[in-house]
């Protein structure tokens, strides 16, 4: 009896064993992966403000593909990186492009920055990508064909899958309307039905769309990527940019994944597609936003950053490169100044300079503004007396900013200028440094209530009530440094960075102011 109770003990035991080993959870492998990024702006390289780089990106995509669970992986872009620094402007958007071959990139649509060059720049750069780009609702006026490649489509372990663009129609506001007039931008989800269509009779059963779009409640409805995930039928994913919305986690609309990864390249998006579980709709797809403070690591002592993900060689290697040759341009003269071009911290924070209105001058001129305001925390450097080079203004405004236009009362005008001079006497980088107008200053009165007097260099009456067009740069246009009176009004245009229009101005020979002018005056 003890015997065969034994046996049966021993065959339940080996049931139990068996059971477990099958019923074992097997890793999970993906037929398809997708790093992505948007709204990189030409920052190729990791910064206190900026993103990773790309060359923790390009390791990042290499570490993905060692795993041996990941099938296939690619990197797409949802637009808006040709632009936006000097290391990007100085070549006009080839730098980028090479280093977005390098990377590996599958796709990219069309940002409304990656027009700031004029489309046929534009055209130039999809010629050199080896890359597709993908902007399949922007086409020429004359001959209505499309300006990129309308559609791709890729069979992935035996499965179609379809990738198209769309670029926001807001580009024909959005960047300096000249640089567009001869292209039309159509309605996106019109255009996205009809691809869907299209796709579909080719027998694709995954379709992805790289969207220009973003979900800004500034932004028309009709024309936001969560609206285009609402009416249109047979998307699956979603990959967005334009409104620099971080999503930490998926959203799921009309059973269409919708992911964006914020700006700079600050967060890499990673999605994980197991087409075996395509009937589970929005649940085949896994989605994960690795952060800058995941992909870097901490700093040692030594300010090294370690216990992070490392720099790709090749990537920095070819980014060391171009900066090599980059440094020739840097060098070349645009001008020349008989003084001293105040742009030094202590004063820029604090007063008018003679720099800053040089800035100003500029930013009116190019944009035909009634008015200027920027920021003299943007301001980073004096010029010498002497000989001005391209290298002297990139170190002055070295952040990529972009001019914009924006409506405002003048009621928003007086809210503006009553933020940016609050700290006086006190520096502070939100101080406003101007153009186009004068006003004075009473700095006994409390905060809020400083500013009287204001008028128009041209003689034009001031008016509270009245609506004028407001030159400013793009960090403050959207609320930066404070400026919430910009925040939510109508943009006009879009326009060159602040860095390029301020050379384009010195090289037309205008005048170099020798001292301030005294836009801004205290009362005693």
């Amino acid at each position: 009896m003890k015997n065969k109770n034994r046996v049966i003990c021993m065959i339940i035991i080996f049931i139990l064993v068996i059971g477990t080993t099958f019923s074992a959870k097997k890793p999970k492998d993906y037929e398809l992966v997708i790093t992505h990024v948007n709204d990189v702006h030409g920052r190729v390289v990791e910064g206190k403000y900026d993103g990773v780089g790309y060359a923790r990106i390009d390791q990042i995509n290499k570490n993905l593909k060692d795993d041996k669970l990941n099938k296939n992986v690619i990197m797409v872009d949802a637009g808006d990186s040709f632009h936006g620094t000097t290391f990007a402007t100085l070549e006009k958007g080839e730098s980028i492009v090479k280093i977005l071959n390098k990377l590996g990139l599958k796709a990219a649509t069309l940002g409304n920055h990656d027009f700031n060059y004029g489309s046929e720049r534009t055209k130039e750069l999809k010629a050199l990508s080896n890359y597709k780009i993908l902007a399949t609702n922007v086409k020429y006026k004359k001959t209505g064909e499309n300006f990129t490649t309308k559609y791709i489509i890729e069979e992935i372990e035996g499965i179609k899958v379809g990738i198209f663009g769309l670029s926001t129609p807001e580009t024909l506001y959005k960047t300096n309307p000249k640089n567009v007039e001869d292209l039309e931008f159509l309605e996106p989800i019109t255009v996205a039905r009809e691809t869907v269509k299209e796709l579909q009779e080719n027998g694709v059963k995954f379709i992805i769309v790289l969207t220009h779009l973003g979900d800004d409640l500034s932004t028309k409805e009709e024309w936001r990527s969560t609206t285009l995930a609402e009416k249109v039928e047979g998307i699956n994913l979603i990959i967005d940019g334009h409104s620099h919305t971080q999503r930490e986690k998926k959203e799921v609309i009309n059973g269409t994944v919708l992911v964006q990864t914020g700006e700079y390249g600050k967060n890499i998006g990673v999605l994980k597609i197991d087409f075996d579980s395509l009937k589970d709709g929005s649940d085949a797809i896994e989605y994960k936003l690795l952060k800058k403070d995941e992909i870097m690591g901490k700093k040692n002592k030594k300010g090294e950053f370690v216990g992070g993900i490392i720099q790709s060689k090749r990537i920095s290697s070819l980014i060391d490169e171009i900066k090599l040759k980059q440094n020739k341009i840097t060098e070349v003269i645009i001008g020349n100044t008989d003084v001293l071009l105040v742009g030094e911290r202590e004063f820029v924070r604090s007063s008018e300079t003679n720099l800053s209105n040089l800035i100003n001058d500029s930013m009116i001129w190019k944009s035909k503004a009634d008015l200027s305001i920027t920021n003299g925390g943007g301001i980073r450097a004096s010029i010498k007396e002497g000989d001005i080079t391209v290298g002297d203004i990139i170190t002055t405004l070295p952040f990529g900013n972009y001019v914009v236009t924006k409506e405002l009362t003048g009621k928003d005008i007086k809210v503006a200028l009553e933020h940016g001079f609050k700290d006086l006497p006190n520096s502070a980088g939100s101080l406003a440094q101007i153009g186009g107008i004068t006003l004075e200053l009473d700095l006994t009165k409390s905060q809020g209530n400083r500013v009287s007097n204001i008028k128009f260099k041209n003689g034009k009456k001031f008016d509270l009530n009245a609506t004028y067009i407001v030159a400013t740069n793009d960090f403050m246009a959207v609320g930066g440094d404070g400026y919430s009176s910009f925040k939510g009004r109508k943009e006009v245009a879009n326009f060159l960075g602040l860095d390029e229009i301020l050379i384009e101005y010195i090289k037309t020979g205008k005048k170099i102011p020798k001292k301030e002018e005294g836009r801004v005056k205290i009362k005693k």
